[in-house]
């Protein structure tokens, strides 16, 4: 398996082209297993359904038939509502300062290091959240027998180590080839990945453009009346 690069994280992207795509919901079937952690977690925007874009959808679905036999992807968190990313900027912040020993620093810094695990919940629908576009997901693997494969970190870790590229000079191989393999099978069809997190991978939203140089083609959708709606 090729190995994984390592490359900067995304900077500002305000380029768009923003194209009409229906949302579609996820279940859990022989490709995916559907476990929304937010509301595991007790979040009180928690959205319990898995409703990604259609294109998502689609590519995920190649993604997941290129797996081992009787592999699946177990799906954590995918379209977000605005009021759960407000919840979630709001609840991890303190713990990343903390964890990172931010609490002198200015405000800039501290947003700078925050930003690298959860984005900034500003209410554009034009430079959105990522999550609140239905483009991206976060996403393990899991074996013949329902256990996630060994990734190094748990989900939503605030450590370097949930780095993608963190484990390529490290000794524990089996780590290392666990986060090439989704890597690997998530970029050929089609995603990116946000470089500070293996779970997370993009298609249509702001990240996902900056990486490929092109418009963004999905804007933000903040409340699931919108998504009911066709907005």
């Amino acid at each position: 398996m090729k190995a994984i690069p390592k490359i900067k994280e995304p900077e500002k992207y305000e380029v768009t082209d923003f194209t009409y795509s229906d949302f579609v919901q996820i279940t859990s079937d022989e490709f995916f297993d559907v476990q929304m952690q937010y509301p595991v977690l007790g979040m009180k925007y928690a959205e319990p359904l898995c409703y990604v874009r259609k294109e998502v959808s689609e590519r995920l679905l190649n993604a997941a038939k290129h797996l081992p036999k009787g592999y699946r992807f177990r799906i954590w968190d995918a379209w977000r509502p605005f009021a759960l990313q407000d919840e979630l900027y709001d609840v991890y912040s303190a713990d990343i300062i903390k964890k990172f020993g931010l609490k002198d620093c200015g405000e800039e810094q501290k947003r700078f290091v925050i930003s690298r695990f959860v984005s900034e919940p500003i209410a554009d629908k034009t430079v959105p959240p990522v999550h609140t576009t239905g483009g991206a997901v976060d996403v393990t693997i899991i074996d013949e027998t329902g256990n996630e494969l060994d990734m190094g970190t748990r989900f939503d870790a605030f450590t370097d180590l949930t780095y993608t590229a963190a484990f390529e000079n490290e000794k524990d191989q089996a780590v290392r080839d666990n986060r090439r393999l989704i890597y690997n099978i998530m970029t050929s069809a089609g995603f990116t990945n946000l470089p500070s997190e293996w779970w997370h991978y993009d298609y249509g939203d702001r990240f996902w453009a900056y990486y490929n140089n092109k418009p963004a083609i999905y804007e933000g959708i903040f409340t699931r009346e919108e998504i009911h709606e066709g907005v």
